[in-house]
């Protein structure tokens, strides 16, 4: 009886085994391995990249970008040109036998140029509310408008450039931090920080018209359109795409910033000009360029020494009461530039070193 029951057991095992339990066909048989083990890349670099295991082919992805398909023991020779740059998953779908595995590997993409650097000039010089703590800053038909932060004292406002008076405000709830705003087909889109909100109101009214959620992003930080999309940071080195023909104005992508050797995070106000995102990095006296296909960071203006124009530069707190507020009129192709509590806003001519 014994004997009956291990030779049973032994055709079970058999059984099984040929029935697709071979451990050769498990995830665990592949490794994916990159030449020299190298995992940062510049665009204009070539990646090798092999699966090391039996298989009938792969197909490798760059995140959610195709790179290329290899047969059987072909390496992946790719060269980086147009992809979006950042950390990403490199990843390998393995096919063999009509199954499949997945082999990730994160790699980083940089820039393969460094940014050009910039000063500036400040042309004029205006007054500027010394209780707007400025979180967003934006022209729409030839008026000004600014969203300023802190519980219990946000709000959203309308300002005459030239005096520095409030033309029209609302107070958020004391519940809410507000953050950043664009506005776009004569809606103002505002931000909250931490409360994963953003709202949507009238131009002319200020009436509130709607809400929507964050999605993936846990924060709010700044805001910008090109005239279709909106662009939102928040805080990470993520600048998310909004969709503001959805309902629930959705992120539905986004570019990771990235220069030619670091990947930047704090970016905060943002501002569309001529084509690329200008952002504030909060707490620095530096605006990154940004181009908004793949997230270079194409140039760095660098103003140093502009606090020290302020008049009320002793009354400020060094560490939060910083730059912040870019604001560019595209009909009188003149840029603007603010900070937190300050009692001056610059009209500024950015100048390359």
């Amino acid at each position: 009886m014994k004997l009956y029951n291990s030779l049973f057991l032994i055709i079970l095992s058999a059984h099984l085994f040929s029935c697709g339990s071979d451990p050769e066909d498990s995830e665990s048989s592949y490794s994916l391995e990159i030449a020299e083990n190298k995992t940062e890349f510049k665009l204009g670099e070539s990646i090798q990249a092999q699966v090391k295991g039996e298989k009938d082919s792969v197909i490798y992805f760059l995140g959610e970008q195709r790179l290329a398909k290899t047969v059987g023991e072909e390496t992946l020779n790719h060269t980086f040109k147009n992809e979006k740059l950042g950390k990403w998953n490199l990843t390998a779908n393995i096919y063999k036998n009509g199954e499949s595995f997945e082999k990730p590997l994160e790699i980083t993409l940089f820039n393969d140029t460094a940014p050009v650097t910039y000063t500036y000039e400040i042309i004029n010089k205006y007054p500027h509310a010394t209780d707007a703590y400025t979180q967003g800053l934006e022209f729409y038909n030839d008026e000004l408008y600014e969203s300023t932060g802190h519980y219990g004292s946000s709000s959203l406002r309308k300002v005459d450039l030239e005096t520095g008076e409030v033309l029209q405000k609302i107070d958020i709830s004391p519940e809410f931090f507000a953050e950043g705003i664009t506005i776009l087909n004569d809606k103002i889109y505002q931000l909250t920080w931490k409360e994963g909100k953003g709202f949507i109101y009238d131009v002319d009214t200020f009436e509130k018209t709607g809400e929507f959620e964050y999605n993936e992003s846990e924060q709010g930080w700044g805001l910008a359109n090109d005239g279709a999309k909106i662009y939102k940071s928040d805080g990470t080195e993520k600048v998310w795409f909004l969709d503001p023909s959805s309902p629930l104005v959705s992120e539905e992508d986004f570019i990771q910033t990235v220069t030619h050797r670091t990947v930047a995070t704090q970016l905060n106000e943002l501002e569309w000009v001529n084509g690329k995102i200008y952002a504030n990095t909060y707490q620095k006296d530096g605006v990154a360029i940004i181009n908004p296909e793949n997230g270079a960071i194409e140039g760095l203006i660098n103003f140093s020494g502009l606090r020290d124009q302020l008049g009320n530069t002793q009354d400020l707190d060094p560490v939060n009461d910083v730059l912040n507020g870019i604001a560019y009129d595209p009909k009188n192709e003149k840029l603007y530039v603010t900070g937190k509590d300050w009692d001056t806003l610059f009209e500024v001519k950015i100048i390359k070193n």
